[in-house]
């Protein structure tokens, strides 16, 4: 079972400058794509973060990653995505994301 997502303060940075796209995100994708029965939230994480890497978006890739832990995906798992993209996404991007995901892994035992 996932535990609620805390709303990103990247999402409440912009919100003023950017506010019908948040609230698309908030009404429309969150609670109705997030939700949709067809893959778990654990799966569309994986997904997400695979995307996020691939795409070279280390910004977003925080919030994701956080999120992705709390759907029920590992560490390991994470860690494994990482180096699966390193493959097919490129090593710079995959170093990249590296880095954020260690800054998270390590918020998350601190």
């Amino acid at each position: 079972m996932s535990k609620p997502a805390i709303v990103p303060s990247a999402r409440n940075e912009v919100r003023s400058v950017i506010p019908r796209l948040i609230e698309i995100t908030e009404t429309l994708l969150y609670p109705d794509i997030w939700e949709r029965p067809g893959l778990s939230k654990r799966d569309r994480s994986l997904i997400t973060v695979a995307a996020l890497i691939a795409m070279y978006r280390p910004e977003q890739l925080k919030g994701h990653t956080e999120r992705a832990l709390a759907n029920g995906v590992s560490k390991e798992e994470i860690s494994e995505i990482i180096t699966h993209m390193a493959f097919y996404a490129g090593w710079p991007s995959a170093m990249s994301a590296a880095k954020v995901v260690k800054q998270v892994f390590e918020e998350k035992t601190a």
